[in-house]
């Protein structure tokens, strides 16, 4: 549950999806957590990714009740995007938003003939509608043996590779894992990336599978954290990087997956960017991500925002 302050005192309260799949034109079951004792109206706010704009809103009660009917432009809207479900309280957001991704007929990526240049193919009817996935919102905490670093999800910005990545985090992927790669400075002077996650801490290990490489519209940018690969755009697994200056990784943009933001860790992020190396880019003494968690993501648009490189 998440926990939210309504009036003096401490409550729960939440959107929970009774299903995760939603298929579209179906009934969209959820219960929605009201904390007990609150009086006046309670909402749920369609909210825009980023903006936190309300996209659509309408009255609820507690209990279960059924998204579908509340919003029913949710199956019939020909612009399905990524919208936060956001419950309100006597005009207060309380609790984490559920997170509504189109399932959509995802684009294909290719590497074309020049071996470096990856393209993203579209069918040419569009992507099919196919329903609702539905989570409530978390933001993913690494314990670090130079500190905790805590990130924003974006499922608007690359949807299957968050969903993925939250699996593997909830799963124990990376537990006593290490930042097998750090690259302080590339050859041009600016700073680059802090690379881990991988099981066997060679910088060729991965979950034992893979899953193509989304056309993501965040940028890379400090705090930036993405999905590292080999060659083939397909090669996406468990490896991450977080990056360490806008200047040194804007090249990666639409190249590599970026799914979240740093919100909390600043510190963390420059301490381990500065460790000694020795051949490869390796450590001399590698931190160790200790362990990674998924927590209550804040009412959607009242967490902080991304963290800056002199954020002390």
């Amino acid at each position: 549950m998440g926990m939210a302050l309504v009036g003096a005192a401490t409550v729960s309260a939440q959107i929970d999806p009774l299903y995760t799949y939603n298929g579209i034109g179906r009934s969209f079951p959820v219960t929605v957590h009201i904390p007990a004792g609150s009086r006046g109206t309670s909402s749920i706010e369609l909210l825009e990714p980023v903006t936190a704009a309300v996209f659509e809103k309408a009255e609820t009660k507690g209990g279960k009740q059924d998204l579908a009917k509340l919003f029913p432009d949710l199956w019939t809207t020909k612009h399905p995007h990524v919208l936060y479900a956001q419950l309100v309280v006597n005009d207060q957001k309380v609790g984490p938003a559920l997170v509504l991704q189109p399932m959509l007929n995802p684009q294909i990526s290719r590497l074309m003939d020049d071996k470096k240049t990856t393209e993203f193919v579209t069918d040419e009817d569009g992507p099919m509608y196919n329903g609702i996935r539905a989570y409530v919102d978390k933001h993913i905490v690494f314990d670090t043996s130079m500190g905790t670093m805590e990130f924003q999800l974006r499922p608007d910005a690359a949807p299957n590779t968050v969903w993925i990545i939250r699996e593997l985090v909830r799963g124990g992927q990376y537990r006593d894992t290490i930042f097998h790669r750090v690259v302080a400075l590339r050859k041009d002077g600016t700073p680059f990336v802090i690379q881990g996650g991988d099981p066997t801490g060679t910088g060729s290990g991965g979950p034992g599978f893979s899953y193509p490489l989304e056309n993501c519209t965040l940028p890379h940018d400090f705090g930036v954290i993405s999905i590292a690969r080999s060659t083939d755009p397909n090669t996406n697994g468990g490896q991450i990087f977080v990056c360490l200056s806008r200047e040194g990784t804007k090249h990666l943009d639409h190249k590599y997956a970026a799914f979240g933001q740093a919100v909390k860790g600043a510190k963390t992020i420059l301490k381990i960017g500065a460790v000694p190396v020795g051949k490869e880019d390796r450590p001399l003494d590698p931190p160790k991500i200790k362990n990674a968690r998924l927590v209550d993501a804040p009412p959607y648009g009242t967490g902080r925002k991304p963290v800056k490189r002199d954020d002390q």
